[in-house]
Parts: structure tokens; sequence; C-alpha cells
């Protein structure tokens, strides 16, 4: 379905998942209570960094950050489009039809903490992108255009509903595109500590997002959009963490080792290693494809 678009963008995306190293659970993701308040991933860079789980091994379902507290914020007023309509944690892009890329702030600002907030998003899911993630206050709001608004720069970092990732501009395949006209839930997880953004789709974790937000100097906030009329998305949860000393002191360690072959040439006690490899993202790296599989992606064709 369309939302009355005819402007397209052409960057590549990734196609090809990563194979595991474990099968048992995927890096980034608690798979008990027990050990969400340990997000795993390394903060070594700004880039991207994603997974797509193979169907043989879906991730089991997770609560994250049950063990926190409750975060009430909500969306801003003021840092929002002219096409958005707030009622109470609900935002409406489009009330009446879609002439463009629409998008609203939330209140909270992220750097240094721990939050998890869910949206409930509405049966319209459709057109060429509705989008969640984080972003600077220099993220636009709104654009006369249809496009992936939320990480065409350098100032916002997203998930489309169509499975992609975006940041400067750059589109990496990240998960499954959503199903159409088919209402869904979505986890944001932002650890500041470790630097990375990791998405929940109906409780399954996909994986960790991006990396490197720790080294964002700038206040980072939620923002979601979407070109698409008549959407909703309701704010159901919000969530934060009081973090530790034990993890900060491990997100710095770990800013010098990147893989388990460097952790392992350190000789440390089982425990400290085990604790320490829970950061460690052992996928391979994902490569980009050519702009006709864009084409396909966007057009269903």
């Amino acid at each position: 379905m369309s939302d009355i678009e005819q402007q397209k963008q052409q960057p590549s995306v990734v196609f090809t998942p990563r194979r595991r190293r474990h099968v048992g659970g995927r890096r980034g993701c608690p798979t008990s209570t027990q050990e969400e308040h340990k997000p795993s991933t390394s903060s070594s860079s700004t880039s991207s960094s994603l997974s797509s789980s193979p169907l043989s091994h879906a991730p089991s379902i997770v609560c994250p950050m049950s063990l926190g507290i409750e975060d009430n914020w909500t969306w801003s007023k003021r840092y929002r489009s002219k096409e958005v309509v707030i009622n109470g944690p609900t935002v409406h892009f489009h009330p009446n039809w879609s002439k463009g890329t629409a998008g609203v702030q939330g209140k909270r600002p992220l750097n240094y903490g721990r939050h998890y907030w869910e949206l409930h998003v509405s049966q319209r899911v459709f057109g060429t992108s509705i989008m969640f993630g984080i972003g600077t206050r220099s993220a636009r709001l709104h654009v006369n255009a249809f496009r992936n608004m939320l990480g065409e720069n350098e100032h916002g970092w997203g998930l489309s509903h169509k499975g992609v990732l975006w940041h400067k501009g750059v589109a990496l395949r990240y998960t499954k595109r959503f199903r159409e006209n088919h209402p869904t839930q979505i986890g944001i997880l932002f650890d500041g500590v470790e630097g990375t953004l990791t998405y929940y789709k109906d409780g399954r974790c996909l994986g960790v997002a991006f990396r490197g937000l720790d080294q964002v100097k700038e206040p980072l906030y939620p923002i979601v959009c979407s070109t698409a009329a008549k959407t909703e998305m309701t704010l159901k949860s919000t969530r934060r963490e009081f973090v530790n000393l034990q993890d900060r002191c491990r997100a710095v360690i770990m800013r010098r080792i990147r893989n388990l072959d460097q952790l392992d040439k350190l000789k440390l006690p089982l425990p400290i290693s085990d604790y320490l490899s829970e950061v460690i993202d052992d996928m391979e790296p994902l490569r980009q494809v050519s702009d006709l599989e864009m084409y396909i992606l966007n057009y269903d064709l």
C-alpha cells in the first residue's frame, strides 16, 4: 500500500544475515530477567552493527528492564511536526491525509543511563517509512517529501517498518519487514553506558542495531516519524535503570577489546572473562547490496 507518494530514495541496504557463533541466544539480548541489567554490546565506533536471526533459532520472548523503575516521560508538544497531534501517550500522524513525513521527539534526554520504552503501533502500517529511534535536537521533524527522515544524516538513528536501519543516510538490512495493516509492538533499549541501541518486536529481541552512542556529546531523545496517513503510536511503557560501577568499568575496558580472541589472550579468571564477553558481538559484518534490491524492498515488485 502507498501513502500517496511518488518520490523514491535509492541507497543500498544489506540483505545477508550474519552467522551466529552461539545458537543458545543472541548476544546483546538478555535471555532472562536476571540477566537483563547487562545489555550486551560493544561501543567501539559510531557505525551500525546489526544482525538478523536465522529462522531456526528464533530468540525467546524477553522482558527488558523489568527490574528497573518507571520513567514517566511523554511526547514533546514543542518539538514536533505540525502534522502530529498528541493525545496523552498517543501520537497521531497526518490526521487527514499525508503530504510528507512528520515526526515528534520525546521529552526524556537519554544520555548516560539505560532506558527502555515500548510503542504500540496501530494497524495502519504501510507507505514509504514508519520509523522508531533516537536523535539530537538537530534531527528534522518534518519534510514535505516521503522519505526515511530519521537517520537521513548524522543527527538520527532509526529503524523503518521495512526492516532497514538508517544513520548518516546509509541503509542496512536489519530484520524482516513488518506486516502491512497489522498492529505491532516495538521496544527500544538504549544503553548509554555501552553506547548501544537495541530493538524488540512483539516481545522478541532483534539484536544490537547501533553502537558508539556513548561518544555522542549532544543530548539524545526518543523520536518516531511516519509518512502514512492516520498512523497512531502509543507509548505503553517507559522504564529506566540505575547503572552500577561494575558495568561502567566494563564499558571502559571493552573499548580496548574488539573480539573474543583478544579477550582470551588476557587469560582472566573464567567468571571475569564470561562477564566481559557478554558485550562482544561476534557476528560477521553485513555487506551492502545494489540499488535494485532497495527498489524491490520499497515497491514490493
